[in-house]
Parts: C-alpha cells; structure tokens; sequence
C-alpha cells in the first residue's frame, strides 16, 4: 500500500542530512545506505548512493527521471539465473542415443 498523498514524500532524517552536506562538498563519494523506502528527493539529483540489496552495495547515480521514485526500485534484491530449456533434455537425449556403437 502507498503512503497517504496527504503526508507527502518520506526521507530518513540522515540521509537528507547526509545528502545535503555532499552536495555542499566536492568530493563525490558515495553515500551508504540500507534505507531503500526513501523517496529520492530533488536534492539528491547528481548525487551517487550506494543502496544495501540485502547482500553488497549497489551504486545508484540519481538523475531528474529518478525523482518522486524510491530508492529501492532501482537496486534489485533477486537475481534472475534463467529458466531451465526442455530443449537441453532433448539434446542430451540425442546425443546419447547417436553416439552409441555404429551397427546396432
């Protein structure tokens, strides 16, 4: 369920306090956060996040697009590996039966 239009946009308090001192500062290094419910804000535009996935840190670089989203949307915490092919089995089965001893 959406958070209430009337209680607007949610940050954590420390990543807007985090966020407003890296863009006052030059150096441009990541900020680290496990805070993937935050909404990304127009302050963060151009700033780089490193979101926690549940397993390492993924770089986020927040651009105009971004805005309004959550930071968790753009991190995925699944990995996709692939649908096994029923294909596979017929080969497999292929070639068991052709290379068998010719003249049988």
């Amino acid at each position: 369920m959406s958070r209430s239009n009337k209680k607007g946009a949610f940050a954590d308090k420390h990543l807007m306090k985090k966020a407003l001192a890296a863009k006052n500062d030059a150096k441009h290094k990541p900020i680290k956060t496990w805070s993937r419910r935050s909404a990304i804000f127009p302050e963060f535009v151009g700033l780089n996040f490193s979101v926690y996935n549940g397993k390492s840190f993924i770089n986020v670089y927040v651009t105009e697009d971004m805005v309004g989203h959550k930071l968790g949307e753009f991190v995925p915490t699944r990995v996709f590996k692939m649908h096994s092919s029923n294909n596979k089995a017929e080969d497999a089965s292929k070639e068991s039966t052709s290379s068998g001893t010719p003249g049988k």
